[in-house]
């Protein structure tokens, strides 16, 4: 996938307050910083498949996962800018609440339906996203309809759902904005040099 859950949070930072109960909590537990190294008591990070992008909620401060250690060792950062820049510690503190949520469901629907916008089967064609050179350029992409997935998700009746269904048509309409902007650069024969760009095609963005 070419968005991880940091680029979510990088357009919705406060996506765990809203919609929490949609995403996949991966860790539950207690933690502590010290700058940039976490800790946990319990759990293990490793087991739960957490790993360099996904988002981690420390006594309510929203910090990236630049790397993972071991079992109960991370490496976190508040949210950069540029994910190439440095780590930038935390405030910290001890036996705080430890939470990481996963939305890579959404992110996963996106990202097959964004190949296919490309013009790639990934099931007939044998490419995967390795033939796009400019992952970065469609990180963005992803994550608007991500998000447009999760809070069209959120939106059902009953659950505050006319505000977050709102939501989801605004993020629709970014995501449809983003996929006129944005272009693949793609290799084809395997060489490592993009040989072609690539716009995603009109495609209608569902919940599948």
């Amino acid at each position: 996938m070419f968005a991880k859950d940091r680029d979510l949070y990088v357009l919705e930072p406060g996506l765990h307050k809203d919609v929490a109960w949609i995403g996949q909590r991966r860790i539950s537990t207690i933690g502590s910083l010290t700058g940039t190294a976490l800790t946990i008591t319990s759990g293990s990070f490793v087991d739960a498949q957490v790993s360099a992008g996904h988002v981690v909620i420390f006594d309510g401060m929203v910090l990236e996962v630049v790397s993972v250690e071991g079992d109960t060792q991370a490496t976190v950062s508040l949210m950069r800018g540029d994910v190439s820049s440095g780590a930038v510690p935390g405030v910290s503190a001890s036996n705080r609440v430890t939470i990481v949520y996963d939305y890579s469901p959404q992110r996963a629907m996106v990202h097959r339906q964004v190949m296919t916008m490309l013009g790639f089967d990934v099931d007939e064609d044998g490419f995967d996203e390795s033939v796009v050179t400019n992952p970065d350029g469609l990180a963005r992409l992803e994550a608007l309809g991500a998000l447009h997935l999760i809070y069209a998700g959120a939106g059902a009746p009953g659950r505050s759902g006319e505000k977050f269904a709102q939501r989801a048509q605004m993020y629709r309409e970014r995501f449809a904005s983003e996929r006129e902007r944005v272009v693949a650069m793609v290799d084809l024969d395997g060489d490592g040099i993009a040989e072609a760009k690539r716009r995603p095609n009109a495609f209608v963005l569902t919940r599948g």
